[in-house]
């Protein structure tokens, strides 16, 4: 396919251009995608401000932000269509991570941790534009009962529920869960979909907080903002009164303050699992009583992307398990994309998850 398209070009921080450029070519393993929405990550978001490098070669752009996408298969390359497996017009999720299957970690299943890994909208072209090339292999047919927003955010709901697999919720647990955003929430959901007994959710924003509330939690608690109805000066405390005193046998934290990080291990019991899903600075350290977690005999996992587990994801949107739709808040045009950026930093609003729809 040839001809021009729209694109935001981000060049280096706060400098991203809606400027023409060609249509993508396909390599012979490729599809090209007409994209239809476009997710705006909190990676994308640290990217825009230069609060974290590009994976590309310099970590500078130009590139095409962007990782979280769905959107129509409009062009086809030349293995997949041998296979028959595209013929085009399937409305599809994109999985961003593009493994090489080669490395010993891929020989393994351990895709997340592939050593040759092209990341969509991090070291190659996103979806904040009219196409993007994908591996055939990356491009997902979504269930009829998807709409192109709820395919948006397959991505970020497929690293929540590699996430909440990673914790292992046993029928009738109580869960804590930390950060109130958009992978907070959906955990929520997800963690009482796995049998969860009772969910508590800390976090710092009223709103995405009552929100919680609503999809499956139990209790929720503001640990920052002393006006909050749902404040709390010690989260501890208050988990224990609510668990008799015994604390919770699992936690999760998907936000990256290190108080959250260092909060769950006072909130969880014995023989309890913490799993860490947000991302902390670089230089971020976490105090781990080693004899007390010994003697406590817990398990302290981390959970990183979304290997193996995107068929599950689409099929708890399609049967109405999991509620993407009243997460996702604010929508925003092409044209509009770093305004977008910008009002998910710096508005006052509130807000949980704004996609690009094209």
């Amino acid at each position: 396919m040839t001809g021009t398209m729209q694109a935001q070009v981000f060049y280096e921080p706060e400098l991203m251009k809606l400027e023409t450029r060609d249509i993508p070519r396909i390599a012979a393993d490729e599809v090209l995608v007409e994209v239809k929405a476009t997710g705006i990550c909190g990676s994308d978001i640290s990217y825009y401000y230069g609060q974290s490098p590009l994976e590309t070669a310099d970590g500078k752009g130009p590139l095409y932000l962007g990782h979280e996408i769905a959107g129509v298969v409009v062009e086809v390359g030349s293995i997949p269509a041998a296979l028959q497996l595209f013929s085009g017009g399937e409305r599809v999720a994109v999985n961003p991570v593009q493994q090489c299957n080669t490395c010993p970690a891929c020989m393994r299943g351990e895709f997340n941790c592939c050593a040759h890994v092209q990341t969509i909208g991090v070291n190659v072209n996103g979806g904040f534009a009219q196409y993007v090339k994908v591996k055939y292999t990356h491009a997902y047919t979504m269930p009829h009962a998807m709409s192109f927003a709820q395919g948006a955010v397959a991505e970020p709901l497929a690293c929540a529920t590699y996430g909440v697999k990673r914790l292992d919720v046993r029928l009738g647990q109580t869960v804590v869960i930390f950060g109130s955003g958009t992978i907070g929430l959906f955990m929520v959901q997800l963690v009482r979909a796995s049998g969860a007994g009772q969910v508590i959710l800390a976090g710092v924003e009223d709103h995405s907080l009552g929100l919680g509330l609503e999809l499956g939690a139990q209790a929720a608690f503001n640990t920052l903002d002393t006006a909050s109805p749902y404040y709390t000066p010690d989260l501890t405390r208050s988990v224990g009164q609510l668990t008799g005193g015994e604390m919770a046998p699992r936690a999760i934290v998907a936000t990256s303050h290190m108080q959250a990080l260092q909060s769950a291990l006072g909130v969880t019991c014995k023989n309890s699992t913490v799993v860490y899903f947000g991302l902390p600075g670089p230089k971020d350290m976490l105090a781990l009583p080693v004899l007390d977690a010994i003697n406590m005999n817990r398990t302290i996992k981390f959970s990183w992307l979304a290997p193996l587990v995107w068929d599950d994801v689409f099929k708890a949107v399609a049967n109405g398990q999991i509620d993407v739709d009243r997460i996702v808040t604010h929508r925003f045009s092409l044209e509009d994309a770093e305004r977008g950026i910008r009002f998910m930093r710096e508005s006052k609003e509130d807000k949980v998850k704004g996609i690009v729809v094209l």
